[in-house]
């Protein structure tokens, strides 16, 4: 697969005169198409260590807008693995083609299973696993959202030499092994922001189990009343950052984060001097999805 990471290069912000401070944006979005940003970081030791395994099965989970979803079933091709997604929905079963994230997943010949959210719930005990084996035989587990220890070591390769000069480095967070990543590599003398896209405190125990720095800290106050939420005034703040830098960011995890960094700056947050590293996630692919849904409500559409 073609995955272009010299195209992960720093680019500068347009920030306030008076901000006094510098935000960079590392675009690793720009790595590949459709395995973008930190799905290529993740999967890319799972899927070696699935090959030396024997497998030719991946098996995964994730809904109807999943960025991971999406970057698995492509992946899984391009490798020439058979991929499997558990889908947190029964709902949708009859959807998919409606479902641009679904619909993109199957033409890369991804197999879904539908399941209700009761037991979407239970993807990590014992015996629903084993019941999976048993109705699919034997398979590759990627962890929802890809985070386990290997994804975690790939995203350990995020921050770079140069990036040392950079006081904070700034994360989105679904299942935290990206910000995990970031926190291992990061240096003594830097700060590791996460912003989490979904409500509640939970996530930093489930971060702790792959870090022992204490360099970290969770910013909590914008997931805009939780995950895939959204209302007009994150839509304005994306389609403005985008026509300013022209740096696309997606609605569920990116923009969310954006917002909340540069809101923090203009709060002052952040010392004079300040040097910020936000890191471009990807998941471009799940904006068309979500301006189906806005176009739905009559809301303005994101930009793309």
């Amino acid at each position: 697969m073609n995955f272009k990471l010299e195209n992960s290069i720093n680019q500068s912000v347009v920030l306030k005169p008076d901000s006094g401070v510098e935000l960079w944006v590392k675009r690793d979005d720009k790595i590949h198409s459709f395995v973008s940003g930190n799905k290529y970081r993740k999967l890319k030791y799972n899927l070696l260590k699935a090959k030396s395994l024997g497998h030719n099965t991946l098996l995964t989970f994730g809904g109807a807008y999943s960025n991971h979803i999406a970057a698995v079933a492509y992946a899984g091709k391009m490798y020439n693995f058979k991929t499997i997604g558990i889908i947190r929905g029964d709902e949708l079963k009859n959807k998919v083609d409606k479902n641009e994230t679904l619909r993109f997943a199957k033409s890369n010949g991804m197999q879904f299973e539908f399941v209700s959210r009761a037991l979407y719930r239970k993807k990590t005990d014992k015996i629903f696993l084993e019941n999976l084996t048993a109705f699919f035989g034997n398979f590759y587990l990627v962890p929802e959202g890809g985070t386990n220890e290997l994804a975690v070591k790939g995203c350990e390769e995020i921050l770079t030499n140069e990036d040392a000069c950079f006081n904070y480095v700034c994360s989105a967070v679904g299942t935290g092994g990206t910000i995990s990543g970031l926190i291992n590599c990061s240096k003594p003398s830097q700060q590791v922001l996460g912003f989490p896209a979904l409500k509640g405190d939970f996530l930093k125990e489930d971060i702790s189990k792959f870090v022992t720095k204490t360099n970290w800290n969770l910013i909590t106050n914008y997931h805009f009343g939780g995950y895939a939420k959204i209302n007009s005034e994150l839509i304005k703040f994306i389609n403005n950052f985008k026509i300013q830098n022209n740096i696309p960011l997606d609605p569920v995890y990116t923009g969310k984060m954006m917002f909340g960094i540069i809101d923090l700056i203009n709060k002052g947050f952040f010392k004079k001097g300040t040097k910020i590293l936000a890191i471009h996630t990807g998941g471009l692919q799940g904006i068309d999805g979500m301006n189906s849904v806005l176009k739905k409500k009559n809301l303005p559409l994101l930009n793309k």
